[in-house]
Order: structure tokens, then C-alpha cells, then sequence
């Protein structure tokens, strides 16, 4: 389905040393971030303090946050088991007890509501949390592994190196931004850089695909003629694709509260930056990885010669 269709082929492939020197500088910023700042994690991967409270009524989870906000502690807040139960993950602090910090927690609770009531307290140690990271680290090399091997065979080694480079350039970007503004880096949050690589993969293949087809259809074109054109080609489906994701994404990241608002930032800079990587970074690639139409194009059958000779021998 198109909405639009473009008549005149977009030389992109023109500004595509342009294009790759932006993506550099930007991830070269990212990497920097990265080690300078280092990423903001939750109580998840640092380890901290787990608190259960329950209420007569419905918990009111914005209030319980921005009160303990207001008294200087950083939290998590969200509903555990019902609408009456909370589930409060704190960061301790040095030289704190974890009985000590749910005493004062409950003294900033009970004024806002009487029938708060603490059901248990559990201290998580940061051994979980690293264990956390490592496994989340191993599921980012398998996923790009798999997404290496997928594009190798189902392409060419050319297609895939470009992907993977692409692709691993999306997740270095987003972990930047989070170092930078040092926002919270938090289990969705990883799983939000796990999806983008795979919906920024899926973008590649679409492109790789009109290309590979393009290479049959166009005989006499270059290969950046064939790339531009096959970019070209897909732009409408893109829109429509891309615009619909960011749609529901944005709608949880306004409405979704406090849980989903950095898994929806992180998946909103994902999908930006998948357009961009996947039509701008992973095409010209390919383009100067060497990609020809002749990887693409099976040599005819030879002729037969001598007593192989097609009809009847008289």
C-alpha cells in the first residue's frame, strides 16, 4: 500500500560520505558519554532496598511517587499484585540501614494515607544486579550474531557486515543518550534496545531486498543508481510503517506514566534512528563493501557441445 509514490529517483547515495561522517561524529559522542558519565542504573543491576505496602483502598501510585520525590529519596513506584499493593524499589544509601530507610519511608507514607500498611521489606544486593548486566550484555552479542548470520545467508557477507555495523550503531546512540541526560537505565529499558535492534534489522532487509531486485531489473545502472533507487522505492512504505509504530509509542509515553516512559523514550530514539542507520548508514555500506550486480546474477547454462547436441542424430 502506498499513500504517495515518488516519480523522480532521490540521489541519496550523492551525500552519503556526508551522512556517515554525521553518524560518526554522533557515535563517536555516544561512546564518549558512555565512559565519562557511565549509564544511570535502577535498583535492578545496582542493587537496593524492596518495600510492600498495602492500602485499605487503591494505592494512589503518582502521589506515593512524587511525595517520597519531595522528601529526597529516589524511587520506583508501581502497583504489586492488586490496585491496593505497592511495590517501592529504593537506592540505599551509604551507611544506611535497609530497616532504617522503610521506617522513614512509612513515616513520608502514613500522613497522606493512615491505612498504610508494610507487608515486608527485602534487600536486593547488587551481585543480582551484575549478574542482570551480564545476561543483558550476552543477549545484545546473540541478537547481533543471529541478525550477522540471518543477513549472511539470506544476502551476501557484504549485507550483513553493513546491518550489523547499522544496527549496533542505533544501540551505542540510545545508551548514549541515557549516559548523557542520565536517565534511568532500567530492565525496559533494556528490553526497548533489544527490540530496536530488530525492528531496525527488519527496516534493513526491506531495503536490501528492493536492492538485490533492483540489481536484476536495472542491468545498465551503477550501483549507486541502484541503491537510490530501491531506497526511492521504499520511502512510502517506511512512512506508513515507521509513522504507525511511533504513534502507540508516543501515546505510552505521554500516558504510560513513570513505568513506561524511558522504555517508550528509548524505543521513540530507536525508531528514529533506524530510519536513518538502516537508509543512510547500512546502504552506503554495502555500496563501498563492493556490492555488484554480479554476486547477485547466476552465470547462464553453457552451450552443449559435440555428441551432447539437442534433436535427433540421423
Amino acid at each position: 500500500m502506498e499513500f504517495f509514490k515518488i516519480r523522480r529517483t532521490i540521489p541519496f547515495m550523492r551525500h552519503a560520505l556526508v551522512f556517515n561522517v554525521i553518524s560518526l561524529i554522533t557515535f563517536i559522542a555516544a561512546v564518549f558519554f558512555l565512559w565519562y558519565s557511565g549509564l544511570n542504573y535502577s535498583i535492578e543491576f545496582t542493587g537496593g532496598t524492596l518495600i510492600e505496602v498495602a492500602y485499605k483502598d487503591a494505592a494512589n501510585v503518582d502521589a506515593i511517587r512524587k511525595a517520597l520525590d519531595q522528601a529526597g529519596y529516589k524511587s520506583e513506584v508501581q502497583n504489586f499484585g492488586s490496585s491496593r499493593e505497592v511495590l517501592i524499589r529504593m537506592h540505599l544509601e551509604k551507611n544506611q540501614s535497609t530497616s532504617e530507610l522503610s521506617q522513614k519511608v512509612m513515616e513520608v507514607l502514613k500522613p497522606q494515607d493512615a491505612s498504610a500498611e508494610q507487608r515486608r521489606v527485602e534487600f536486593v544486593g547488587p551481585q543480582v544486579g551484575r549478574e542482570l548486566a551480564e545476561y543483558g550484555a550476552l543477549a545484545l552479542l546473540v541478537t547481533a550474531v543471529g541478525i550477522v548470520l540471518y543477513l549472511w545467508l539470506r544476502f551476501e557477507w557484504r549485507f550483513g557486515l553493513a546491518a550489523i555495523v547499522a544496527n549496533l550503531h542505533d544501540v551505542v546512540i540510545i545508551l548514549g543518550f541515557f549516559a548523557f541526560f542520565q536517565w534511568e537505565f532500567s530492565l525496559p529499558v533494556l528490553a526497548a534496545v533489544l527490540a530496536v535492534l530488530g525492528y531496525s534489522v527488519n527496516e534493513s532487509v526491506v531495503v536490501f531486498d528492493r536492492v538485490r531486485e533492483n540489481f536484476r531489473k536495472m542491468r545498465k545502472a551503477s550501483t549507486e543508481q541502484v541503491i537510490d533507487s530501491a531506497i526511492t522505492g521504499v520511502i512510502s512504505r517506511t512512512i506508513i510503517t515507521h509513522g504507525c509504530t511511533q504513534m502507540m509509542v508516543t501515546t505510552m509515553l505521554i500516558f504510560g506514566g513513570q513505568a513506561l516512559h524511558y522504555f517508550a523514550l528509548a524505543l521513540t530514539i530507536g525508531i528514529c534512528f533506524g530510519i536513518y542507520s538502516s537508509v543512510l548508514v547500512a546502504s552506503p555500506l554495502v555500496m563501498w563493501f563492493g556490492a555488484k550486480r554480479e554476486q547477485f546474477i547466476k552465470p547462464g547454462r553453457k552451450a552443449r557441445t559435440g555428441d551432447e547436441q539437442e534433436g535427433a542424430v540421423v
